[in-house]
């Protein structure tokens, strides 16, 4: 195992012990590569006997675009304010060593998963599953990212309908490093009716009840080392709640109509748009069933909130929906409307906006605003129209004198789906 990282002194380390320092980190395989030219996003290492303006600067600098690990060589321990400080000022961690140690594997097995986790980020498989480059969704997508690789607690997923939350859930199970993962299985909480809940959520036997011709497997058992995903869950009436939260907590379940308890190996990942905290004070959804299910907690954000992320978005859903298509282009005056529109539903309304755009799409060039169905062009309100349609028509007009006769009777029989002007 070994690490490069740029590693800076700060303060008034003595130059022996900053020997010491640098031949302990070495021999743990961590090489100081602060001399090459090329170290951004290269890890830091911070080493430092005093916090000062010097070393809050530089984390503020460039904590939000390299991983920093400051590291207290200073005789004392530090505050717990100092402490926080250091976090808030940009480090990602904070390590004291009051003495030197015997090794500083500490320090490498954090520069590691820190490397590991900031490799997934970027990786192929998240960029292509949860698009966006937006600070606030980039640290909430590490969160998600950790959440798969280093636990195996169940995970709830908080936040406005249309965020994202299907595709969080899908990127924890992608990432599960289980060996012989199972299924991603999806549970819609608000079509589960108490008669039927049971036999949906852990199977019934043949004959359990009218019309239980077979054996069938329920939620749990389809999941059965794989992920159940909880989609609604603040909708559970709550008899649904008490079947659900035995089958969580003792990791087993008996089918409808059967004797014998079946084990559940399975990772739980829940998702509502309701705040549950106040549904438990108002006494619509279980505290212990609650606690349960938000082993892991992640919060999404609304579009209106990363409209930096609207365009990036925009084009990976076009690359989805034209995918014989080259790199398509937007013009310039589509993407001001994107940007200008509101999105109530989030990235699913913006999907749907860029969907309906590309089934316009004729191919060859770029986007333009033509291709925006009228129906949505009336989101924009402005003092001149975006959309000077007599003066397209005088254009049509103009080239149609150089137009074959064959185009000219195409032009003609459109002109009844163009707005009356003088022109015409």
């Amino acid at each position: 195992m070994s690490a490069n990282v740029r590693i800076g002194f700060f303060g008034s380390v003595a130059e022996d012990k900053r020997n010491s320092i640098l031949a302990l980190l070495q021999s743990s395989g961590i090489t100081d590569c602060s001399a090459e030219e090329t170290v951004i996003g290269v890890p830091g290492l911070a080493v430092f006997d005093a916090v000062d303006d010097q070393l809050r600067t530089m984390l503020r600098d460039h904590g939000s675009t390299s991983a920093i690990l400051a590291l207290s060589v200073a005789p004392h321990a530090l505050d717990r304010r100092t402490l926080w400080s250091l976090i808030e000022a940009g480090a990602f961690d904070v390590l004291q060593w009051p003495s030197l140690p015997v090794s500083a594997d500490d320090v490498l097995r954090r520069l590691q998963r820190r490397r590991h986790v900031d490799e997934l980020v970027v990786s192929h498989q998240v960029l292509g599953t949860v698009v966006g480059a937006n600070p606030e969704w980039r640290l909430l997508v590490r969160s998600v990212v950790e959440a798969a690789i280093f636990t195996t607690s169940s995970v709830l997923i908080t936040g406005e309908s249309g965020t994202g939350k299907e595709q969080l859930a899908r990127l924890i199970h992608d990432l599960d490093p289980r060996r012989e993962k199972g299924d991603f299985i999806i549970v819609d909480c608000t079509t589960l009716s108490p008669e039927l809940s049971g036999s949906e959520l852990f199977g019934h036997e043949r004959g359990a009840f009218t019309g239980a011709m077979a054996a069938r497997d329920g939620a749990f058992a389809l999941a059965h080392r794989g992920t159940l995903f909880l989609d609604e869950v603040g909708e559970l009436r709550s008899e649904l709640q008490a079947q659900l939260l035995r089958a969580v907590h003792e990791r087993r379940y008996k089918r409808v109509g059967g004797n014998t308890w079946l084990g559940s190996d399975v990772r739980i990942v829940a998702a509502t748009n309701r705040d549950l905290e106040h549904g438990i004070m108002e006494g619509r959804f279980r505290s212990d069933l609650f606690f349960r299910i938000a082993g892991w907690r992640c919060r999404t954000i609304s579009l209106r909130q990363r409209k930096d992320d609207i365009l990036p978005l925009t084009r990976h859903f076009i690359a989805q929906l034209l995918p014989n298509q080259s790199e398509v282009m937007l013009d310039g005056a589509v993407e001001e409307f994107l940007l200008a529109c509101d999105y109530p539903g989030n990235v699913r309304e913006l999907r749907q906006l860029v969907t309906r755009i590309c089934h316009r799409y004729a191919g060859g060039g770029p986007i333009t605003i033509g291709d925006i169905p009228p129906e949505d062009r009336a989101q924009i309100h402005a003092e001149q129209p975006l959309w000077p349609e007599g003066l397209a028509v005088m254009r049509t007009l103009s080239s149609m004198a150089s137009c074959s006769s064959s185009d000219r009777r195409l032009a003609s029989t459109s002109r009844r789906y163009w707005p009356s002007t003088k022109v015409l």
